[in-house]
């Protein structure tokens, strides 16, 4: 009689839910074997999921695909509400029907589980743009317009340049094809692949001024308002990276400047 181990390691083998060998090794009665048989069933069925949500997520590519368009880039960014650092946009091309196993909205991917994403989305691109406008940009010309000139600059990059552009929200004044969807780093996979690189290389931008800039718990804030920020605000006053466009830096700068 083979083992419950070696029952493991075939039962690995096995794809498909009706498999006719899951009624082979059903009739093992040993506990053992059951539950490792329904181990692999919920395994096999959380695959089917994923690969039924990572084909809902390429609805806009398949229309475009259908069109004989296949260069086809998401654009997203990260960091339009931070009160300190850099916006971040980034630009990606993936394979035609690429699907890569938990990429979705940067907000939706456990934190740990950012940089396995960030590398499968790397390595399977066909193309990467980084656009970055620091908090100076984003002061002389707003956060919607600097947005903007990150999203411009990470396209630019782009080698192929795109036939047709996803973009999270937004439209661009470039003379490329494009199509703005709401939340559409969850309603697409190529925008969900520019979030996540925007996301992995804000955060890492962050984690940098934290060290150059203590005390203000940049590398867990990511810049945002937290309590821990706000405190060293008060302890620390304005940093270099600060927006100061932004409430409540705006009116600090503006009560230090009156004092002086």
């Amino acid at each position: 009689m083979a083992t419950i181990k070696e029952i493991k390691e075939e039962l690995g083998k096995i794809t498909e839910l009706d498999s006719p060998l899951f009624k082979e090794f059903e009739k093992d009665s040993r506990s053992g074997v059951q539950k490792e048989i329904e181990k692999r069933k919920k395994a096999i069925q959380a695959e089917i999921d994923e690969n039924l949500r990572l084909e809902g997520m390429l609805s806009y590519e398949k229309e475009l695909y259908a069109q004989c368009i296949s260069l086809i880039a998401g654009v997203d960014e990260v960091g339009r509400g931070p009160l300190a650092g850099p916006v971040v946009a980034a630009a990606v091309i993936l394979p035609q029907n690429c699907k890569i196993k938990g990429l979705n909205d940067s907000k939706k991917i456990p934190k740990k589980k950012h940089e396995e994403i960030f590398q499968a989305v790397k390595e399977n691109a066909l193309a990467i743009g980084i656009g970055i406008m620091d908090n100076h940009v984003i002061d002389q010309v707003n956060i919607y317009e600097a947005t903007k000139l990150a999203m411009k600059e990470a396209i630019s990059q782009l080698e192929p340049q795109p036939e047709h552009l996803l973009i999270d929200a937004m439209k661009l004044d470039l003379p490329i094809f494009q199509t703005s969807i709401i939340k559409g780093d969850a309603n697409s996979l190529s925008i969900a692949a520019a979030s996540i690189i925007a996301k992995v290389t804000r955060d890492k931008i962050m984690a940098n001024y934290d060290q150059e800039f203590p005390g203000y718990d940049f590398s867990q804030n990511a810049g945002y308002g937290t309590a821990k920020h706000l405190e060293g605000l008060e302890k620390y006053g304005v940093a270099p990276i600060h927006r100061t466009s932004f409430e409540p830096i705006k009116t600090i700068v503006s009560e230090a400047e009156k004092d002086n």
